[in-house]
């Protein structure tokens, strides 16, 4: 299916961006230009100053003679780059507790609804959609502009898409009962119950798979694997 653009070059790296991290294209995939041009209406010299924007943001790599591919992390790259976003993210904390106000937390209440009802009803796509309008929407709580878009860029760049964020069901049922446990933290006015919980929020991408996944008890269903691998 062709992906309808607005033709302008800032328009198309965004786009191409999200769907590199909704995971369209997967880590490592060769991104053919016609295949591109094609899918998203654009124009041969636009597709080419996307992917060379996407390599700056280090979400492509080019290869000499062969052309772009979605860049894949190894777990150091992985790793470094949520220790500088807890960091980051943490810092924030005090300026959203001191920035927030009702409708904030209104609008926060609806968006991490929106999130928990598609555990259960959304594709994985949905699931990463709402994540994101959460994150964005918190982080425009961050009166420090420039230190939103650092972390908006390195969100960019670290292991976002479904494949690789949510695992098992138990992981992104977790993600859910965080996002209210900010939402709480805000509310408290409790910067340092935000801090921790932002922490574990973005760590528990990093945690071995195998310490969160058990058993469904007796009589319970298996969970859907379709909406949460």
């Amino acid at each position: 299916m062709t992906a309808k653009t607005d033709s302008s070059p800032a328009s198309l790296v965004d786009i191409m961006a999200r769907d590199i991290q909704a995971g369209v294209f997967t880590p490592g995939t060769w991104l053919k230009q016609i295949d591109l041009e094609n899918r998203y209406g654009a124009t041969r010299m636009d597709v080419r100053r996307a992917l060379d924007q996407l390599a700056t943001k280090r979400l492509v790599r080019h290869v000499p003679n062969r052309g772009y591919h979605v860049h894949a992390l190894d777990d150091r790259q992985a790793d470094e780059i949520r220790d500088v976003r807890v960091i980051l993210e943490t810092a924030a904390a005090e300026s959203m507790v001191q920035s927030v106000n009702a409708a904030d937390l209104r609008d926060l209440r609806r968006l991490a609804a929106r999130f928990e009802e598609l555990i259960l009803t959304g594709t994985i796509l949905e699931q990463y959609e709402a994540n994101i309008a959460f994150h964005v929407r918190l982080l425009k709580l961050c009166t420090n502009r420039e230190l939103v878009n650092v972390v908006t860029e390195l969100r960019g760049r670290g292991p976002s898409a479904p494949a690789t964020q949510w695992k098992t069901r138990a992981r992104i049922e977790q993600s859910g009962r965080e996002h209210f446990m900010m939402i709480d933290a805000l509310e408290a006015r409790d910067a340092e119950a935000l801090r921790r919980v932002l922490a574990a929020h973005i760590r528990q991408t990093g945690m071995p798979v195998e310490s969160e996944a058990q058993p469904p008890r007796s009589g319970e269903a298996e969970p859907d694997s379709r909406r949460v691998v």
